[in-house]
């Protein structure tokens, strides 16, 4: 009998990740932080599952105690990444939502500035060289002003980050053309998108209109499934539509990771959810040819 599933790529497989903390259970209905007592534990377990990468994530509060941040924990996490062959590609700055410098003012938002080019200091010396900024929630871009103290920071220290080998990418609850309009004249080599799928499904934005209108400056990928206007729920149970999703990624030549980022598991086996997530994932990406 014929052999009907999807064939899998390994290459393509290979650009598959998970977001940091989703192998560690939830604490305190946080669905997700840095996994501070479990984030070693982490490699191991991906790399069972399969996984080359994670997407770091580095919060506000701890800052100063988060391996990356320091260099003994940049060490370890080196090794660690030797030992399971598992990257660390890229970084959720949930600290920037947390604590968005383009909102703060005088001494303050200088401190937060002087952070987060020490933070892409840090990602430089364990070879991570993308990070999302999140424009949403406590992140959002409310005023002129507050999208002028963004840009014009960033701005002045480009040369910084293409030396570096930094890419900065915005996660956004824009619509389709204000974010085409709010990318465009930005430096393609150092700034661009994190496409997030349950993100737009929430938001109700149509994914052809995303598409046409900045396809071509999506760096990053989360796939996560949402309820229209609601929280994230399992990959299939809410408002996202994944064939659609695949299919312009795949006529797009998207050429970055996808880093998987859905709903926890309600009976508590992460690993098992995670795995499906992978599962689903890769049939997605052999149905629809991304990456050929």
């Amino acid at each position: 009998m014929a052999d009907d599933s999807p064939k899998h790529d390994p290459l393509l497989t290979q650009r598959i990740g998970f977001m940091q903390g989703r192998l560690t259970p939830v604490r305190k209905g946080v669905i997700q932080e840095f996994p501070r007592a479990n984030w070693e534990n982490e490699f191991r377990i991906g790399a069972e599952l399969g996984f080359t990468l994670i997407e770091w994530t580095l919060d506000q509060d701890g800052m100063e105690e988060n391996p990356l941040m320091t260099e003994v924990g940049r060490a370890r996490i080196t090794a660690l990444m030797n030992e399971a062959g598992i990257a660390v590609p890229s970084l959720t700055g949930d600290c920037f939502m947390q604590a968005p410098f383009w909102k703060a003012d005088g001494a303050w938002r200088s401190e937060l500035e002087a952070l987060f080019l020490r933070i892409c200091d840090a990602c430089t010396r364990i070879g991570l060289g993308l990070i999302v900024v999140p424009l949403v929630d406590n992140g959002r871009l409310e005023n002129a002003a507050q999208h002028d103290a963004l840009v014009s920071f960033l701005g002045a220290h480009v040369e910084r980050f293409r030396n570096q080998g930094i890419r900065v990418v915005f996660e956004s609850d824009f619509e389709p053309e204000p974010l085409r309009d709010f990318i465009a004249p930005l430096d393609s080599d150092v700034f661009g998108i994190n496409y997030d799928i349950g993100n737009s499904a929430a938001l109700g934005y149509d994914a052809k209109s995303e598409f046409a209108a900045y396809a071509g400056r999506i760096l990053n990928v989360h796939i996560k499934d949402r309820v229209l206007g609601g929280t994230t729920v399992p990959y299939g149970q809410g408002n996202a539509d994944f064939e659609q999703a695949f299919r312009l990624i795949a006529a797009s030549r998207y050429d970055g990771n996808f880093i998987l980022q859905g709903a926890r598991a309600p009976d508590g086996d992460d690993a098992g959810q995670l795995a499906r997530y992978k599962q689903q994932t890769e049939n997605w990406l052999s149905i629809h040819e991304v990456g050929a």
